[in-house]
């Protein structure tokens, strides 16, 4: 069962899909031939319908010159030590301010 959140959830993707197809004006009949799906399912996947696969997703993704966006899901979490390790190893270099001469 899916709860109205996660509805939603699904919703805003379908939606952000919709418009990155009409950004490149590719019209849902081109767009779902070409993902390897019909019409209707292309409709479903705009619409945010939960029973759409992974690989339609992957592959609409792909068509959309974005493939990478579907790994950022579950990216691996970023610890606040190790970026902050990154920033001291970056910050290196320091100002020195020049003396007065009289």
């Amino acid at each position: 069962m899916i709860t109205v959140k996660e509805n939603e959830t699904l919703k805003n993707l379908g939606q952000r899909l919709k418009i990155a197809r009409l950004e490149l004006n590719d019209p849902q009949k081109e767009f779902a031939f070409r993902i390897g799906v019909s019409i209707p399912t292309l409709y479903k996947m705009e619409q945010g319908n939960p029973s759409i696969s992974i690989g339609t997703w992957i592959k609409a993704l792909s068509m959309l010159g974005r493939p990478y966006d579907f790994d950022k899901l579950i990216a691996p979490r970023e610890s606040l030590f190790e970026r902050y390790e990154g920033f001291k190893k970056t910050k290196t270099r320091q100002r020195v301010r020049r003396q007065k001469t009289e």
